[in-house]
This record gives C-alpha cells, sequence and structure tokens, in this order.
C-alpha cells in the first residue's frame, strides 16, 4: 500500500480534495463515489515554524551555560525532557538505581507530529526557558528572539 499523502481541504461536513493533483491521484487509485476508504489526518506542518524550534536550539546553545557543547537538535531535546513537552513517559529499573519514571522525548519530524501538537511543544519549551532560564523574560520574547535570529541567519 502506498503512503503518498493526498492533501485534501475541510468543507462542512465533509474533506474535499485541496487541489488539481489530489482530484488526479484519486482517480489514479480508482476511488469511486462512496467508497469508504482509510485515511489518518493530520495538519501539515509550516516549514518556517519548523525552522524557527532549530533556531530556538541555537540560541539556547550559544546563551544558557548549561547547554554548552550542545548542538541545536541536542538541546532541543534535552529541553522537550525538561519540559515534558512531547515525551512518553515510562517507568524504568535503571540498574543502581532502582525505578524511576523516564522520559523519552517524541521525534519533532513532519511525520511524526503534527502542526498543532508541534506548536503546543514549542510553546511549552518556551514557558520552560522562561521558568527555569531566562525568568526576566516571557515566552513571547524568546519566540521573538527565535524569529529575529531566523531572519538574521
Amino acid at each position: 500500500m502506498s503512503k503518498e499523502k493526498i492533501y485534501f481541504r475541510v468543507a462542512k461536513g465533509s474533506l474535499i480534495p485541496a487541489d488539481s493533483y489530489a482530484i488526479t491521484r484519486l482517480k489514479a487509485r480508482n476511488y469511486k463515489l462512496g467508497d469508504v476508504v482509510s485515511v489518518v489526518i493530520s495538519k501539515p506542518r509550516n516549514g518556517a515554524f519548523n525552522r524557527l524550534i532549530h533556531k530556538l536550539g541555537q540560541i539556547v546553545a550559544a546563551n544558557i551555560e548549561e547547554f554548552e557543547g550542545l548542538d541545536a537538535h541536542q538541546c532541543i531535546k534535552r529541553l522537550q525532557i525538561e519540559a515534558n513537552a512531547g515525551c512518553d513517559e515510562v517507568m524504568a529499573n535503571i540498574p543502581g538505581v532502582g525505578k524511576c519514571l523516564c522520559r523519552i522525548p517524541r521525534s519533532l519530524s513532519y511525520e511524526s507530529m503534527d502542526e498543532i501538537e508541534y506548536q503546543a511543544v514549542a510553546k511549552k519549551i518556551c514557558h520552560h526557558i522562561v521558568n527555569v532560564y531566562w525568568t526576566k523574560s516571557t515566552p513571547e520574547q524568546i519566540e521573538r528572539m527565535a524569529i529575529e535570529y531566523q531572519e538574521a541567519t
């Protein structure tokens, strides 16, 4: 079975093909009016916002001592864990420590997380940065710094 994505627009009480390419792809699959099909619905990610979170990781790596030596990706993963943003929690038996709750950050890739969840994770990370590292800032200021850094680079 093909993993090809076909995009749709939300209409009142229905989904309709988003463009002529989507219509062509549906016809090529020989779907008929009234066919029941299985779909996974997610909102495509905003590429600019995706780059923004990585710029935030770069800012954190360059300006917060506790993150010194980490790259942007490592910073974001650590922030995910610290903020419990986009993480799965599992009980693990750690030798020498015992049972403890562990956070495993989920992938932020396009395929793994839709736009709505991704934005919630990013906002939670910004709030965490303000609560723990830059307490005189606001989450909006942190996001604005990332936007300005993105525009400058």
